[in-house]
């Protein structure tokens, strides 16, 4: 159980912050930055749902989305230990299985695309796009972050689930701005060179 009586803690005023495990690294260490943009996009998917409220379908999986949100950013936030003193909150396959299942379902009567889909159409599917984006620098932190942690000994990249969770969530993100716009049919579309 997660307890906050106190707020400001005054331990980040020298640029500094702990991690789960209480290790110190600085605020623009890789993983600060990959939990941070996590961050960045449950707050903004907060947002979106003030514009999905009502949607039965959506808001609801965008609810859940924002807790598993926390889960990935305690995934984030704790390094892979060998022989960890307790076990770490870990996105799993399960949860990006029901992203899929999840994708499915929006995708389900929305025609195929015959261009780009320009961000736009209404204010949901706007946000939703905006929510995607954001997704999308989540996921290039986090694949910093592996990087930045990957060994020469063959073993497996750390936050491999996670990774995985972002590319399926930013995927949905798309599916659902279409949905939000009438399943497609609001869709603002691409026009090549329409401009010259």
């Amino acid at each position: 159980m997660v307890v906050l009586n106190k707020i400001y803690t005054r331990t980040g005023d020298a640029g500094r912050t702990r991690l789960v495990t209480g290790e110190t690294v600085g605020k623009d260490d890789p993983r600060v930055e990959a939990y941070g943009a996590v961050d960045e996009l449950n707050a903004v998917l907060g947002l979106v749902r003030l514009e999905t409220a009502a949607d039965a379908l959506l808001d609801p999986i965008l609810a859940r989305i924002q807790n598993d949100l926390f889960d990935l950013g305690a995934d984030l936030a704790t390094p892979e230990t060998p022989n960890p003193a307790f076990a770490a909150l870990r996105i799993v396959d399960s949860q990006v299985d029901r992203l899929e299942a999840e994708i499915d379902r929006l995708n389900a009567g929305i025609p195929d695309l015959t261009s780009f889909v320009l961000p736009g159409g209404t204010r949901a599917a706007a946000a939703l796009h905006l929510a995607r984006t954001i997704c999308r620098r989540a996921e290039r932190r986090t694949v910093g972050l592996i990087d930045a942690l990957a060994s020469d000994d063959g073993a497996p990249a750390p936050h491999g689930a996670a990774l995985r969770y972002l590319n399926r969530l930013s995927d949905l993100l798309f599916v659902a701005s279409r949905f939000a716009n009438g399943q497609g049919a609001g869709d603002v579309l691409w026009v090549p060179a329409a401009n010259r």
